[in-house]
């Protein structure tokens, strides 16, 4: 709970603007934002937006560059002379073919992240519009979904 205390010695709005970038930051998801910023004092539903606005930004960003993203990871690979795709790609489409799109959205932000779960869908073959609209369905859920379970939560703990 440090950086719950942290927190609270700086300014609310400040505060709102240090989780807006925390959940901007690549594999720092809603899990992270949300509690921290209650368990901070602030508002529910202003932790709650800041946490999914951050999120979606990053979502978004990746699906408007993953082109430009995806010529330098096969660069990269190409550079370290790896012919066969990852472990992690072949379970992602093992994954894919399986469950699909809707299902990786719905347990991106507890299994990798939406940020990693986005970067799959598009390696795989989904369309930009098709990832962003499914993760932010998934993010706006999860969003309510944390706000709600750690306001109750941190009251029947009584932390807050």
């Amino acid at each position: 709970m440090f950086m719950a205390e942290w927190l609270n010695g700086v300014d609310v709005v400040w505060q709102y603007f240090i989780l807006f970038f925390l959940a901007l930051a690549p594999w720092i998801d809603v899990f992270l934002v949300i509690p921290l910023g209650i368990a901070g004092g602030l508002s529910p539903i202003g932790v709650g937006i800041i946490g999914f606005a951050g999120n979606i930004l990053t979502i978004l960003l990746l699906c408007l560059f993953f082109r430009q993203f995806d010529a330098w990871r096969e660069r990269r690979r190409r550079r370290r002379g790896q012919d066969r795709p990852s472990k992690r790609t072949t379970r992602a489409k093992y994954l894919w073919e399986r469950y699909g799109l809707p299902a990786l959205a719905i347990v991106a932000p507890i299994a990798v992240g939406t940020d990693i779960a986005a970067i799959l869908a598009l390696s795989v073959g989904s369309t930009r519009i098709r990832v962003l609209a499914w993760m932010g369905i998934s993010l706006a859920l999860w969003s309510i979904a944390l706000a709600i379970g750690s306001v109750y939560g941190f009251e029947y703990m009584e932390w807050i």
